[in-house]
């Protein structure tokens, strides 16, 4: 099951929505369709199509409305009534959403289309118009280095963002000034630890791994090291895939409460030194230097690796566009390994949703008494 909604969009087909110039909608209820349609399959898994029209390199405005104008009379002849038409952005880029399309009808319907523009419009319009179409799921991953305004299935996205830039600018303030206080705070444990690490165990002090952040970007993950070196990985992977796909394998009994566990318990590849780290969390503090790199926030959802994206569900992907991953969150201060993988999806979901540097300043203070309880720590 898919999480609820966490907005409503409820467009309405009345002459206040649509462009009257080219017979469409306006890109802002456009995109409510959009994310609308895109939520609907998240729960059905029936793909759609979403055709775009670039019409940038028609410079003058008045024939660009003109020329959408005959696009959109084309198109209204060869799609279906329910198929939405509207700018994607304004005055640029229409689009088409064409609901429920299966994977034998896209080369066949791009085709179509394609044949009905070139009957119905002047070459000189076809060469400037630059046309595209993309499927949902299979279109819909994350571009590596690029913001959300490139993620067509996403616009919503790119609206919070706009609409959160001084929030965004003060979280991260927070987050700078948060981070070198950590660094401060805790820097005889960044002397002291590392003395610990190489006293119990051979190998370098820190561990580094390539993690996913925001919009699927690649960073250099930091921890203090708490396995011992040359381990087999395929144990953790295996182990990750089976939790995320709801596998049996993917779960443990804890043997003093008899709960059961998401997270791999009495591993031999950690050192005993690692498993008291692990235990009070002091092997996540060179995440601080990640938070003021920018690669991540003090508050946010844990940065995925990349052989846990192959298993994501469609949905799943929204934890990781949403907001920047962070060292602590809902997930830390509720429950961690004690939650399904789908809990914890919900559970950063519901923080994108509801974000606010207050619900920040209240996650920050609940995690001390999480670190202390060491509930869900292994």
């Amino acid at each position: 099951m898919t999480p609820m909604d966490d907005n409503a969009f409820s467009p309405q087909h009345n002459n206040a929505f649509p462009d009257c110039v080219c017979a469409c909608y306006q890109e802002k209820y456009f995109h409510e369709l959009l994310a609308l349609e895109r939520k609907r399959n998240e729960r059905s898994g029936r793909p759609f199509l979403v055709m775009t029209l670039d019409f940038t390199c028609i410079n003058d405005l008045r024939m660009r409305h003109e020329a959408a104008r005959a696009v959109v009379h084309a198109l209204s002849l060869h799609t279906r009534a329910t198929d939405a038409k509207g700018w994607y952005r304004s005055d640029e880029v229409l689009g088409v959403i064409m609901a429920e399309m299966q994977i034998i009808e896209k080369k066949t319907l791009q085709e179509k289309i394609l044949q009905c523009l070139q009957g119905g419009l002047p070459q000189k319009w076809l060469d400037a118009i630059e046309i595209s179409f993309h499927r949902f799921p299979e279109d819909s991953r994350p571009r590596q280095m690029n913001g959300p305004t490139w993620f067509t299935f996403y616009p919503d996205v790119a609206r919070k963002e706009r609409t959160r830039k001084t929030s965004r600018r003060i979280k991260r303030i927070l987050d700078v000034i948060g981070s070198l206080a950590g660094i401060a705070i805790f820097s005889p444990l960044f002397i002291l630890i590392p003395i610990g690490i190489k006293l119990t165990s051979r190998g370098p002090v820190l561990f580094q791994q390539e993690r996913a952040g925001q919009y699927g970007e690649k960073f250099i993950f930091l921890k203090f090291r708490s396995m011992y070196i040359n381990n087999n990985q395929d144990v953790h992977r295996e182990f990750v895939q089976n939790f995320i796909s709801r596998k049996p394998s993917g779960e443990a009994i804890n043997g003093n409460s008899g709960k059961r566990v998401y997270k791999i318990t009495k591993d031999k590849r950690i050192t005993p030194f690692g498993c008291l780290l692990r235990k009070t969390s002091l092997d996540e503090l060179p995440q601080l230097f990640n938070v003021l790199r920018g690669e991540m926030s003090l508050v946010g959802p844990r940065p995925p690796i990349s052989y846990e994206l192959e298993k994501y569900d469609t949905w799943h992907w929204r934890r990781i566009m949403e907001v920047k991953p962070g060292i602590t969150g809902l997930w830390q201060v509720m429950g961690r390994s004690s939650t399904t993988f789908d809990e914890m999806v919900r559970l950063d979901l519901h923080y994108a949703a509801n974000w606010s540097l207050w619900l920040d300043l209240a996650i920050l203070f609940k995690t001390p008494w999480a670190v202390v309880r060491g509930k869900g720590a292994y």
